[in-house]
């Protein structure tokens, strides 16, 4: 699979690192847009660099051209400006633009689709969410949006709390519910990248826990 090329965001981050040890193991190539290039520790022939935003429209262009898919864990930093949606925007402009198909992405559970169903517990956390904040909410949301009205095939995945650690547990897959508290990182690499391939879940939107 080394002719085939992944765009990846959110690469450098501590969900992100798993995320490209993964599709390395696939025999993926990878283009990675890094803010801070210099601060990457992983060493691989099969990696390209782009420096640059998700927030910047000629970044994702550059990161995108000559890609075949679209993976982002990227997150939210502190004090900075919303970046899921802005990246998004740009994302699926570009992706548009080089007849790219596939995009998935990493949210938390507090998101809402017409097709939850979410117990007490999950609606707790997102209420939290929602009330303590309401930007990152706001905007994650919207991406969701986005993502609803344009015409590729995505797969937002939805997780709870994640344990950053290469722990591979049986999954819960499910559209209307999250029914764990904790996923590892590596479970959520292994089924980003699975999810890329069979596109089992696209235009929608699953949460996935450990048992």
């Amino acid at each position: 699979m080394k002719n085939i090329k992944i765009a990846v965001l959110g690469g450098g981050g501590k969900t992100g690192k798993y995320l490209v040890n993964q599709l390395l193991k696939q025999g993926f190539s990878i283009k990675l847009l890094l803010r801070t290039p210099e601060n990457f520790t992983i060493q691989n022939s099969q990696i390209e660099i782009i420096k640059g935003d998700a927030i910047d429209a000629n970044a994702i262009r550059l990161l995108l051209k000559g890609c075949r898919a679209v993976i982002s864990t990227i997150g939210q930093r502190p004090g900075e400006p919303m970046v899921a949606s802005r990246a998004t925007i740009h994302i699926l402009k570009t992706m548009q633009k080089y007849n790219i198909k596939r995009y998935v992405l990493l949210a938390g559970i507090n998101i809402d689709t017409p097709f939850d169903n979410k117990s007490e517990k999950t609606t707790l956390a997102t209420n939290w969410m929602k009330t303590n904040y309401p930007e990152i909410q706001k905007d994650r949301q919207l991406t969701y949006d986005l993502l609803n009205d344009s015409v590729v095939d995505w797969t937002l995945v939805r997780v709870p709390f994640i344990e950053f650690s290469d722990v591979s547990s049986e999954l819960v897959i499910s559209l209307e519910d999250c029914t764990g508290d904790k996923i590892s990182a590596r479970n959520i690499a292994d089924f980003m990248v699975k999810e890329m391939m069979d596109s089992e879940f696209s235009r929608k939107s699953p949460f996935i826990s450990s048992i």
